[in-house]
């Protein structure tokens, strides 16, 4: 294996590998420095060798010429640091490299941990998304994730999808887990807080496959359904954002993320008005009811409220404030801070439609990259003939990450 390990030689074969996920990661110093952190060298290596799909331990051995008792230990160490997901169903052990982002990136920072360069990561992180992974995180069509909905706030006359309530998601998801929120976790390691006093701590949910996976490996600790329920509140009564996965079926996380931490909201703001989806409502102001106030401003979490531009006011009383529609997400996180009543949710014009499955999300944000090669094709249709062919009847395992 002498000639495979040597130094930094697996870095690149690497990065090659994770840039056949939706969602890759753009060569850099800072990348190649931050990999070298996560990943030793034989890691390094194992993942460079991972099929898009699932994998078995006997896949894996061959894929990498690893004895199987070397192997195992290694892969065990790898899920633990959350860089491969393991995922032991019906008497076999299915192993997936996680992506970069959204993947071993939060990862990284969903504990506490003593076994990485936390701060120097944290700023490598922040540098290496602010410098170099904008364009190519926000780069497609369809976004990665969308918003959810405060559904208490939509009119009782107007027809809301399951799949834009959160809490039908958490009801649906059967598995549910609750841990770190990775941007404030990181955020602390840079000495800052989160301005609007959002905890680090129990307040980001798992679901699904994800959700035991990250249970078992000390990412995040399992709960009730009533305990999620009472995260989401909680979340709501800082008026967080949902965010979730850009899919109708089986979701597998929800964030409750705030305008000062979340680096997927701070893409919104930074101009990627499109970089997360949005629900079918957005958020109106009655200007005869408003003031300009301002306090609906601190509330949305993408910045889509203010004073109209060019409007000189008379008198301060005069003031009234106006939502973007190009920029608001339709979450409705805004509603309570208004104490006239004057913001109110409506269905929007329109809507991208939202992308069935998963399998179904990458493979069209990798054709509207032009990335759709024949490897990642094969690897869809493997996995779903792994599935196919593996699972007996009534029962799951995850597809590409599901």
């Amino acid at each position: 294996m002498g000639h495979h390990l040597g130094s930094k030689s697996s870095i690149i074969p690497l990065i090659d590998r994770l840039n056949k996920y939706p969602i890759g990661l753009v060569d850099s110093d800072k990348l190649r420095e931050i990999l070298a952190l996560l990943f030793d060298e034989r890691e390094a290596f194992v993942a460079s060798r991972f099929p898009l799909e699932e994998a078995t331990l006997p896949e894996l051995v061959r894929l990498t010429k690893i004895p199987a008792e070397e192997l195992l230990p290694l892969l065990d160490k790898m899920a633990d640091k959350g860089l491969v997901m393991d995922m032991p169903y019906s008497g076999e052990t299915y192993y997936l490299l996680l992506p970069g982002l959204i993947g071993f990136f939060e990862m990284t920072f969903m504990k506490n941990r003593s076994d990485l360069p936390l701060e120097r990561l944290a700023l490598l992180m922040r540098e290496y998304l602010e410098e170099s992974q904008a364009g190519e995180f926000f780069g497609s069509k369809t976004p990665l994730t969308r918003s959810l909905l405060y559904e208490e706030h939509i009119p009782v006359t107007s027809e809301v999808t399951t799949y834009d309530r959160a809490r039908e998601i958490i009801r649906e998801a059967g598995f549910g887990a609750v841990g770190m929120c990775y941007c404030r976790h990181k955020k602390e390691h840079l000495d800052e807080t989160c301005a609007n006093g959002a905890p680090v701590d129990g307040i980001c949910i798992s679901l699904g496959s994800a959700a035991r996976f990250m249970a078992r490996r000390g990412f995040a600790v399992e709960k009730s359904v009533d305990e999620l329920l009472a995260v989401l509140d909680s979340a709501r009564a800082l008026n967080l954002t949902h965010i979730t996965d850009n899919i109708r079926h089986k979701p597998s996380f929800i964030c409750n993320c705030c305008s000062c931490c979340c680096e997927l909201l701070a893409g919104v703001q930074m101009g990627y008005h499109n970089g997360v989806a949005k629900t079918g409502f957005r958020a109106v102001i009655d200007t005869e009811r408003c003031n300009g106030c301002g306090l609906c401003f601190k509330a949305c979490n993408v910045k889509a409220i203010g004073l109209p531009e060019g409007v000189k006011f008379e008198q301060k009383s005069d003031r009234y404030a106006l939502v973007a529609n190009d920029i608001c997400l339709g979450c409705g996180a805004c509603i309570s801070a208004c104490k006239r009543g004057a913001l109110a949710m409506i269905p929007a014009a329109n809507r991208e439609q939202t992308p069935s499955r998963r399998k179904d999300l990458y493979m069209q944000i990798l054709k509207e990259k032009k990335r759709l090669t024949p490897f990642v094709i094969s690897g869809v249709k493997k996995s779903l003939r792994n599935l196919l062919k593996k699972k007996p009847a009534n029962t799951t395992i995850p597809i590409i990450g599901e």
